[in-house]
């Protein structure tokens, strides 16, 4: 059984503070700035003057596998960038850079107010308050202004002034700054409450010596050490597991922090600098419309960017296992996971990021293709990475007709087998192999060949963050789908024009007033997408009413002729005589099957409609937000 490559030991904080002052304890250059506000560092120091835990801090031991590139804690020493740290800070930042700022730094503090507002902060603790058990302590600690003065809210009057060791002698008033060492100020006060009068003054501060700064001197802090032979891996879990400052360090981080050892800015790479724009606006700004703030691959991650260039890396180190004659279990395998971000070299990074970022782009183009427009109208934002990694490998082939129609059969197979749900990894890797295989004449994809979408899966299809729910939104509009009131085809300018977003066929309200269950009447079967002028003309009433009323027109909106009319609502796959007539079963029966072979002509396969139901069952939606994402802002 293998050694533990950990152990927790209690470190003194004044200790620790010392060693992140000149530098032996420091952080890995890709954590994130101090930024705790003021309520939050009086919190800390009260806990501390009671003995209270803060919680355990982790730290890397320096020197092994995992060489993250070192800054000092904001605020040490200026000889601490030039030490070598026997440790790195992974988790504790926060409360270690405040106890420090704090104590041993001695300068003032620079913080945030809970009105979001930068300020300068002296600390103290009230001695009186202290020592008062009824009180919170959190109300003992006082945050003071740069020249130490408490003004009224209009800045007429001070109402503390702690400007000199003699005003805080008098205030009972006791600076953070010295908790580790009072003797000093503990002499001025003495000789300034000197003389038997003031015996039970001093005998306040000797209490208050006891029962406050006695617990910051012999304070212990529970120290996770993890030592040098800590796997990169391993290093990586963690921060995924801590939270820090609410958000897990990603491998983008680590990645940066190792670039970094070798002289390589990666954070300059995807996100801009002096004046440049980074990888990540520009893929913002790919096919953003005009009144948009991003376009269809903003949502894509560094750490997805990352993942797509490990899939090219990882398979070049296969090819030359097989130039090498290795076989079977030998050949290493093409990932895209976390693990082989981490050991990505910066060369292949530099290889191939510019053949890879070329891919993103052109997956944008492909998705805009299939009138997907918006993020939230992407089934699988998953989906994206191998999409371009694949476009990426086959260059400018991907806009040969052949090789495009099998992209898209393979993209919808994707949502329609619902795929890339979840435990994606080895489905991206498997992809990026299989596919550009495919395309040259190779077998299908496992992605293809497995897919089977069940007929039933039409009538369970209600929530909007379902892929497959928005799939079918998007293969209605590249059908060509018409605006019931405007006769327009939805593309690109056209959806954003007239805000179209999908609605009921049958308005909600009626069916309710009908008594249809809302697991029904709320399934995709029931669903279309309309312009936002459209569907506030049908509101809530029966077809027949609504459809009378476009055919009438009004000062807006011209008549329509019932032919006309008609064409635009078959363009939707729905039979207008179940509208006309208000037939509810009848139209959900026919536009299930319509429904389904628009779905088989997508997927090159017929839907399953055996008998056999899928295991499981759905889980209702709340009745309140159901609908909640269906409604558009005018």
């Amino acid at each position: 059984m293998a050694g533990s490559t950990f152990q927790t030991n209690p470190y003194d904080l004044c200790k620790l503070l010392e060693e992140c002052q000149i530098g032996l304890i420091q952080l890995p250059d890709f954590q994130r700035s101090w930024v705790w506000d003021e309520e939050r560092i009086k919190s800390l120091i009260a806990s501390i003057s009671r003995s209270f835990p803060v919680g355990a801090l982790m730290t890397l031991n320096t020197g092994g596998a995992v060489n993250f590139k070192p800054r000092p804690l904001e605020g040490a020493l200026p000889e601490a960038k030039s030490t070598l740290p026997q440790s790195l800070l992974l988790d504790g930042q926060q409360r270690m850079t405040s106890l420090y700022q704090v104590t041993l730094r001695n300068k003032v503090v620079e913080t945030v107010t809970p009105k979001n507002k930068k300020v300068k902060r002296w600390f103290y603790i009230d001695i009186s308050k202290a020592l008062n058990a009824i009180l919170d302590r959190e109300e003992a600690i006082v945050g003071v202004p740069e020249d130490r003065m408490i003004r009224t809210d209009f800045g007429r009057e001070v109402v503390l002034d702690l400007s000199t060791p003699e005003n805080e002698y008098k205030a009972l008033m006791y600076p953070v700054t010295q908790v580790f060492d009072w003797d000093r100020w503990q002499d001025g006060f003495d000789q300034y409450w000197r003389g038997d009068n003031n015996e039970s003054i001093r005998e306040t501060f000797r209490k208050f010596k006891r029962e406050v700064l006695e617990n910051f001197k012999y304070y212990r802090v529970p120290v996770i050490s993890l030592d040098r032979a800590t796997s990169k891996e391993a290093v990586c879990v963690v921060f995924e597991k801590v939270n820090t400052g609410g958000k897990a360090l990603d491998a983008f981080e680590l990645v940066t922090a190792m670039y970094a050892a070798e002289g390589h800015e990666l954070r300059k790479d995807w996100y801009g600098d002096d004046g440049q724009k980074g990888r990540h606006r520009r893929f913002v700004d790919i096919l953003r419309p005009a009144d948009s703030e991003a376009g269809i691959i903003a949502n894509v991650s560094n750490t997805d960017f990352l993942q797509a260039v490990s899939l090219f890396y990882t398979r070049e180190r296969r090819r030359e296992a097989e130039h090498a004659g290795k076989t079977g279990k030998d050949l290493p395998a093409i990932i895209g996971n976390r693990q082989a971000l981490l050991n990505l070299p910066l060369a292949a990074y530099k290889q191939y990021e510019k053949q890879v970022e070329w891919g993103f782009i052109q997956a944008a183009k492909f998705l805009h293709m299939l009138h997907i427009y918006r993020i939230f109208d992407l089934p699988y934002q998953s989906q994206i990475v191998p999409l371009a990694a694949i476009i990426a490998e086959i260059g400018d082939a991907w806009e040969h007709e052949a090789n495009r129609a099998k992209l898209v059969l393979w993209f919808w197979n994707g949502v329609f087998g619902e795929l890339y749900g979840s435990a994606v990894e080895s489905r991206i890797a498997r992809d990026f192999m299989e596919v550009p295989r495919w395309l040259q004449g190779g077998p299908e994809p496992a992605t293809v060949s497995e897919t089977i979408f069940r007929a039933d899966r039409l009538k369970t299809m209600r929530m909007r963050l379902s892929a497959a729910y928005k799939g079918m939104n998007s293969l209605l509009m590249k059908e060509g789908a018409q605006d019931f009131r405007s006769g327009q085809k939805f593309d690109h300018t056209v959806f954003f024009g007239e805000n179209v977003d999908i609605h009921h066929i049958f308005p909600q309200d009626w069916c309710k007033k009908k008594g249809i269950k809302q697991s029904i009447f709320d399934s995709i079967i029931n669903k279309t997408p309309l312009s936002f002028r459209t569907n506030r003309i049908i509101g809530g009433v029966s077809p027949s009413e609504y459809l009378a009323k476009l055919e009438k027109g009004d000062k807006q909106t011209p008549a329509i002729e019932r032919d006309q009319l008609d064409a635009y609502i078959r363009s939707h796959l729905i039979e207008p005589k179940f509208l006309r007539s208000d037939d509810f079963e009848g139209f959900v029966s026919d536009r299930q099957k319509r429904l389904l072979v628009l779905i088989e002509k997508a997927t090159g396969k017929a839907a399953y409609t055996g008998a056999v139901q899928e295991e499981g069952e759905d889980v209702e939606a709340d009745a309140d937000s159901i609908e909640a994402e269906m409604v558009i802002s005018s």
